[in-house]
């Protein structure tokens, strides 16, 4: 299968390329150049089958043109080693719990995925792969212990200073070994600007093997399709359609459930949930789409003023965006009203970080406006990882797991820099 940019669909790559680079020459993200649907015999039967199995379907289909049988399960196999539970928080809402793997949070799916299918592509090359990865909290920590001692890739992680939970911050700045931490004086938006401008830059890239482990990278976000068809099969429907509500920052998640729609599962609508980060929300209202800086919130991975995947969801739709904005239904929310979901939510005997919080208001608000649904909810991080926010909301403590809690014993090791290319481009030319 090729895979071409969205900013140039005659510009096509194969899956490896694609996969190195990670951004297209022209500043595109690539896309695979059709999506195959699954035949109606695997939806016939997905209620039966495991996580894996599913997955073997799935990725099969979208990969056995580049990998063989053995390549695909190895990949299916190392990625989903922990479980996606459906937990139903009320009458006909469910959350879709993504936080029980390494870091506990919904990126450790595309993390593995990609790990392992690059360090696949590693043994064709004899260069070593610098992976750049931009984050706002969740990514930084998943990429870095999804990577962590693979040969032949050395990652680094640009956060942005005093704008990651201290809990986020440990789980990437304290590893070591093949892992580079770089405190940005600035927002999420300008780390993210600072790794798009290194993949543009030629004289870099003619030096060093650049690619990016964010959901720009099609091994990042092709695989958190999986988890979409797993919690359908898993979900008690009784003939009501379902409607899935993502909180949303990049929007490589909410896409990469349009892309398991695409390929033939029944989901009948998409909430895009943000916090007042919300240039997309407003798009889906009817603006046009406009890039904005990014406000700081307590539900701080949503903090993007800049969404990169939206291309990705504009290709999805094949530009048409009457049907976007039918298919998906945008809301977004402040400080105050995730906080008041949070203290809302835990007399049910469920807790939610501050990220689920926005989901779960998407949800019921859309639910509230469309009669008939059942509704999932994506809880993309434990609530330990936001301890100080959901703690003060609460007004109690939380038992944080034993994984989560071994991270605020490591050493905080970072490069401060500021948010100028020029600096960044220094460090990556200082590079052995």
């Amino acid at each position: 299968m090729k895979y071409f940019s969205t900013n140039n669909p005659k510009h096509q790559v194969s899956l490896s390329e694609a996969v190195i680079k990670g951004l297209a020459p022209d500043n595109g993200l690539y896309m695979p150049e059709r999506i195959p649907v699954l035949p109606q015999d695997f939806f016939d039967q997905m209620a039966e089958l495991s996580f894996r199995e599913i997955g073997y379907h799935v990725i099969g289909a979208l990969f056995s043109e580049d990998l063989n049988e053995s390549q695909i399960k190895e990949l299916v196999d190392h990625t989903l080693t922990f479980d996606a539970p459906l937990v139903e928080v009320e009458r006909g809402i469910f959350s879709l719990e993504l936080f029980h793997g390494p870091t506990l949070a919904f990126k450790d799916f595309g993390a593995r995925f990609c790990s392992k299918l690059m360090s696949m592509v590693v043994l064709e090359t004899e260069q070593k792969i610098r992976v750049l990865v931009a984050t706002s909290g969740d990514t930084g920590s998943a990429v870095a212990n999804g990577f962590l001692g693979v040969q032949g890739v050395d990652v680094i992680i640009l956060f942005p200073k005093g704008k990651v939970s201290p809990l986020q911050e440990k789980q990437f700045t304290t590893l070591g070994q093949n892992i580079t931490a770089l405190e940005v004086e600035g927002v999420f938006d300008d780390c993210q600007t600072l790794v798009k401008q290194a993949f543009l830059d030629h004289e870099l890239n003619q030096k060093l093997l650049l690619t990016s482990a964010n959901s720009i990278n099609i091994a990042r976000w092709i695989p958190q399709c999986l988890y979409y068809f797993y919690a359908f099969s898993r979900l008690p429907k009784n003939g009501e359609k379902v409607v899935f509500a993502v909180p949303s920052g990049n929007f490589g998640n909410i896409g990469a459930g349009i892309l398991a729609q695409q390929m033939g599962l029944p989901i009948a609508h998409f909430v895009a949930a943000t916090n007042v980060n919300k240039v997309v929300p407003e798009y889906l209202q009817g603006l046009p789409f406009q890039a904005k800086p990014s406000i700081p919130t307590v539900s701080n991975s949503m903090d993007v003023g800049n969404p990169s995947n939206f291309p990705r969801l504009q290709s999805l739709y094949g530009g048409d965006e009457e049907l976007f904005r039918e298919n998906v239904k945008g809301y977004f929310y402040t400080d105050a009203q995730t906080i008041e979901a949070i203290q809302a939510v835990q007399p049910k005997g469920y807790t939610l970080d501050p990220h689920g919080a926005v989901g779960y208001l998407g949800l019921k608000d859309f639910m509230a406006e469309n009669p008939g649904y059942v509704g999932v909810f994506l809880a993309t991080a434990h609530p330990g990882k936001f301890k100080d926010v959901v703690e003060k909301a609460l007004g109690e403590k939380l038992v944080l797991p034993e994984r989560l809690a071994a991270f605020l014993q490591g050493k905080k090791q970072v490069i401060p820099i500021g948010k100028g290319f020029d600096e960044f481009k220094g460090f990556l030319e200082g590079l052995d």
